[in-house]
Parts: C-alpha cells; structure tokens; sequence
C-alpha cells in the first residue's frame, strides 16, 4: 500500500476560520468531512493536497433537524448512521434513511458524511438519488457569503459539480414531503451488498384524494455521468392512477433515460434491466406508501 503523502493538518473552531485557511491555501487546499474519500484517493495519489481542513470542531455542521414548516437540515458534517438512525428521516424520508443504511460499510457509515458523500460526485453516489427524488438544495458558504444550489443542478460530470474552489457545504436542506406521499430507494450491487451500487432507483411520489398522481420526482444512481432525473417516466405517470401496466411502462421509459456503461461492477444490459425492474419496484411501494398501506 502506498505510503501516506506528508500535508499540513488543519482543525478550525469556527466556520469563519475554516473559510479563511481555505481561502489562503486556495489551490493547495482539501476539505474533509468525514475522509473517506479524500484519504484513500491521497493515499493513492489521486488527490493532492499540502493543507486538509476538517471541519469536525466547527459547531452546528453535524446538527440534523426537522419542522414540518422547514423540512429536513443535514449539516454539513452529520454522519451517514446518524441520517439513518434519525427517528425524523426513518418517519419522513424513508428512501434517504434506507440510502444511508445500506450504503457502503459500518466503519464507513460510522466516519463519512451525507455531505461528502455528494461533494464526491460519484455517479453512484447512494444519497444523491434519494435526496434528487426529494428536490432537495446544498447551502454553499464562502468569505463572501452562501448560496442554495438544488441538488439536481449541482452535479456537471463524475467527480464534478458546480462548488467553487472556495466554497464549503454548510448544510443540505430537504422539502417536508407533503400529505399523501410516499416515497422508496432500491439499490443493487454485482458483486456484494457493500459495493458500490451498480444500479440505484428513487422515487417521491404525492396522490391526491382520488388516488392521481399530483407529485412525483424519479431519480437514477450509476447510469450515466451523474445521477439523473427520469423526466419522461415522471410526465408519464402525472395526473394518472398508478396501476400495474402504468408503472411498467414508466419503468420502460427510465431505461429510456438511463445512459449505462460497461465497467467491472455491471455490464451496460444489466443496469437497463435492473433500471427497469427497480423502478417498478420503487413507485409501486411509493403508491402503497401513499395510500397508507401496508408497504411490505
């Protein structure tokens, strides 16, 4: 294994003063979360840094809250088990708090951060889906001042987003899902159940007292160069009753939107025929979910 690269460690008290080492180091400089993507990638020589700033002493990032009036905070250091344990994400954000369950390790849920977990920009990303399904935003915060990017306009590529250099996620704010909602992730790895996902499906779905759909946002993970709205699928199913044949063709169009590759986790045939499956799935538990039933 190769050795760790030297760099200078840096543990801020406050926000400001994590802001005034990133902006002084600028080029030179990581921010860490949790670190478990940055440490292996500088162990590896994929990220160079001579300055790492960890946030973990700066008061109020690791806060997770919610109203009803507000919705969901998730500060920008909260660990992903915490997310997941949270009683108001199991209550309210059922497909976010089974993303950070399941996603990679213990040890990993128990270190690395919601937060991170996005800044990373995997395609695969197990949080991003959940949280795209939800219209949830980033809060950016620079020297001069922050900003509140959706999420569904932060990814541009694998590995990047629309964060300037400066800039730092003090928080992700999630919508109060409204009456009548349900919403679902499924996620399927090739090798192991703690791999990275080869295929990821999610979905927020709102039915109005007649049972149409008025709401539904769909989401896919590790299909194509960042995670990916199912627009057509969702046009598809808005004002109409969410039957069988209804979600199968829905489920045909999210392959439709699905730009899979072929890699060592998954062949691009596979993930289109587990986009399909897993979409199913997902909007048939979200319209159960709805609907008050029983959605085991």
């Amino acid at each position: 294994m190769p050795n760790m690269p030297r760099f200078n460690f840096h543990r801020p008290g406050t926000m400001e003063e994590a802001l005034d080492l990133v902006s002084r180091f600028r080029a030179s400089v990581k921010v860490m979360c949790g670190g478990t993507d940055l440490v292996p990638k500088m162990r590896a020589g994929v990220a160079v840094a001579e300055n790492v700033v960890s946030l973990t002493r700066v008061p109020g990032l690791s806060t997770i809250s919610y109203r009803d009036d507000d919705g969901l905070v998730i500060g920008g250091t909260a660990r992903i088990s915490d997310v997941a344990r949270h009683p108001d994400v199991r209550r309210h954000y059922p497909a976010l708090a089974y993303a950070c369950d399941k996603m990679a390790t213990v040890q990993i849920r128990n270190m690395g951060t919601v937060a991170g977990n996005l800044a990373n920009a995997a395609p695969s990303a197990d949080t991003a889906a959940p949280l795209l399904a939800y219209g949830a935003s980033l809060v950016l915060v620079e020297r001069g001042g922050r900003r509140q990017v959706p999420l569904e306009d932060f990814f541009t590529g694998p590995g990047l987003t629309v964060a300037e250099p400066m800039e730092i996620i003090e928080a992700i704010r999630v919508p109060a899902p409204p009456l009548r909602s349900g919403s679902a992730y499924l996620r399927v790895s090739a090798r192991s159940k703690v791999d990275i996902a080869a295929v990821g499906v999610a979905a927020a779905l709102n039915l109005d007292l007649e049972g149409r759909v008025i709401g539904v946002r769909i989401a896919l993970a590790a299909v194509g160069p960042t995670p990916l709205r199912a627009r057509q699928a969702e046009d598809m199913l808005m004002e109409q009753i969410p039957d069988h044949d209804l979600l199968a063709r829905a489920g045909a169009a999210c392959v439709r939107t699905a730009k899979p590759i072929d890699d060592v986790r998954a062949s691009a045939n596979f993930r289109r025929a587990m986009v399909q499956t897993l979409a199913q799935r997902v909007l048939a538990r979200c319209g159960r979910l709805a609907r008050g039933e029983d959605a085991q």
